[in-house]
């Protein structure tokens, strides 16, 4: 069981992770030297799977989902709470869902360093947590 401050931490600490890793995604300008950056790292290791050639819709998603996330992010640092840390929980084992869902269908491999977190917040947020002493 997850001390109640140590599980708040953990909520900040998964949104900072989320700022650090999406803010790239939430422009159009970042987004094309991030995936730039990232298929060259991909060739580079001589991964298996393929990388995307980011067209139009594919910046566009992704600029919505940077912009969702580091939005999200800053609630979940503004406001942190069990119940915040909860829905992100779900949304990180989504993500895993996702994710995994991609590599089968032939995306790079380099995914599985990202899954990797996404299972670890996912599962570290739905820990059992002891109530507040403060009562708040």
């Amino acid at each position: 069981m997850l001390c109640y401050k140590n599980y708040l931490k953990i909520v900040r600490i998964s949104a900072w992770y989320d700022i650090v890793v999406s803010a790239a995604f939430a422009s159009p300008w970042s987004f094309a030297l991030l995936i730039g950056s990232l298929t060259q790292l991909h060739n580079g290791l001589g991964l298996s799977g393929q990388m995307p050639v980011a067209g139009i819709y594919d910046t566009l998603f992704a600029n919505f989902f940077g912009t969702v996330v580091v939005i999200w992010s800053i609630v979940r640092l503004r406001q942190t709470s069990v119940f915040l840390g909860r829905l992100d929980g779900t949304a990180w084992l989504l993500f895993a869902a996702w994710q995994v869902n991609a590599v089968i269908s032939g995306a790079s491999s380099l995914i599985i360093a990202f899954l990797v977190v996404e299972l670890v917040f996912g599962i570290i947020q739905w820990w059992p947590v002891a109530d507040d002493p403060s009562g708040g």
